[in-house]
């Protein structure tokens, strides 16, 4: 398998390159207006902002900043396929303007857009950012009633277009059953809130382009991926930032497609190239262990699972994990001269095979009566190979 990756950078508003209908998922967070640290993003597009700013007239400025939203949703619908979703970060925003605060419903503002333009909204998710601040009540603290709550969590809008995905060819139906995720995944990741992802800033360089992209945790695009498209999919960000959506879905075996307008990320988005393939890896054999530990912990409280992988053997609890296969990133491929200024493209080439290092007797591994043994020998292993990779997560 190949996957292909393609960043162009220009606004959002333009995405002629990408052909209607032809896009499985959209992963995204954009700039949250009335977020001071986007203030110029927005100016920059419309200087009435600044005015409005300038004037006190937050709800005013609020609608001028959706206003250069709407037509990204616009061309996300248009790419979009039939039956296709788009999952989009965004946050509320608070702010005292002319001695008034005030909430910004960000979410609200962008889903009536959503809705406006024919997508079914489905059950969102609320990310869950807890701050560890022991001050962090705020208004008049204890006293009654000027205090006022602490914005703590953020949406990710669940959208469709148009009626239900199908897979009807067997080929499709082979990929969506290799593309499953692990029974106690799906009871984490399918919940409506989530706690266990805390908001905690990549571990990548150019920490002034992270502050200016605001990046979301690599974790959030990996599970969204995972939950809504199935491997060969194509994905596309129309905020791409650092890069997140990218290194996510290649780590998933995802084809994608991501427009950036600040040419100044563009080498924090090329380092994606150098480090995806031995961070990809660590993801995957991660992912693995987790599964082997839950496996593990079921069979010492509730006995054996009942059902076995085709490809690795471990024990899984259903039917539809049997084909399940992560598909594990081998190489870059470079792509040939003149791609142009505007755009960048490379390849990724993927093993078709498991995993070695999971592929073992299971059966008698797990008859083993110290079990605790099994998981330390189990992650002795993985550290061992990935002590020397670079990490861009």
């Amino acid at each position: 398998m190949i996957t292909h990756h393609k960043f162009i950078y220009k606004n959002a508003i333009d995405m002629k390159a990408v052909s209607s209908g032809s896009v499985d998922l959209i992963v995204t967070s954009p700039p949250y207006p009335m977020v001071e640290m986007w203030d110029e993003v927005f100016a920059g597009q419309n200087n009435a902002i600044v005015k409005t700013l300038e004037n006190g007239d937050g709800p005013a400025a609020f609608e001028l900043m959706h206003q250069l939203l709407d037509p990204v949703w616009e061309e996300v619908y248009r790419v979009l396929k039939v039956g296709g979703l788009a999952c989009i970060n965004i946050g509320d925003a608070t702010r005292t303007i002319n001695k008034n605060f005030t909430l910004y419903p960000n979410h609200m503002r962008t889903l009536q857009t959503a809705l406006k333009l024919g997508f079914s909204a489905l059950p969102c998710i609320l990310w869950r950012k807890q701050t560890n601040a022991p001050n962090k009540f705020m208004g008049s603290g204890m006293l009654p009633a000027g205090a006022y709550v602490t914005l703590e969590h953020e949406y990710i809008l669940i959208l469709r277009k148009g009626p239900k995905r199908e897979f009807k060819r067997e080929e499709e139906k082979k990929t969506r059953r290799e593309s499953a995720v692990f029974w106690e995944e799906r009871n984490c990741w399918f919940s409506d809130v989530w706690f266990d992802i805390k908001g905690t800033p990549q571990t990548l360089d150019h920490k002034n382009a992270r502050s200016r992209s605001a990046a979301y945790p690599f974790e959030v695009a990996y599970r969204l991926i995972n939950m809504y498209s199935a491997k060969g999919d194509t994905v596309l960000d129309p905020f791409l930032g650092t890069g997140t959506t990218t290194a996510a879905a290649i780590a998933s075996g995802r084809n994608t497609i991501g427009y950036e307008i600040d040419r100044s990320l563009e080498e924090v988005i090329d380092r994606i190239k150098k480090v995806a393939v031995d961070s990809s890896r660590q993801i995957i054999l991660n992912r693995l262990a987790k599964h082997i530990e839950f496996v593990i912990q079921r069979q010492k409280t509730k006995g054996r699972l009942k059902y076995k992988n085709e490809h690795y053997g471990f024990p899984v609890m259903t039917l539809q994990e049997k084909e399940l296969l992560l598909s594990e990133p081998l190489r870059i491929i470079e792509p040939e001269p003149g791609c142009g200024p505007a755009a960048r493209f490379f390849d990724v080439a993927y093993a078709n095979k498991p995993q070695p290092e999971f592929c073992r007797d299971w059966a008698a591994e797990l008859r083993e009566n110290n079990l605790d043994a099994v998981i330390h020998r189990l992650h002795h292993s993985i550290s061992v190979k990935n002590s020397a990779q670079m990490t861009l997560f």
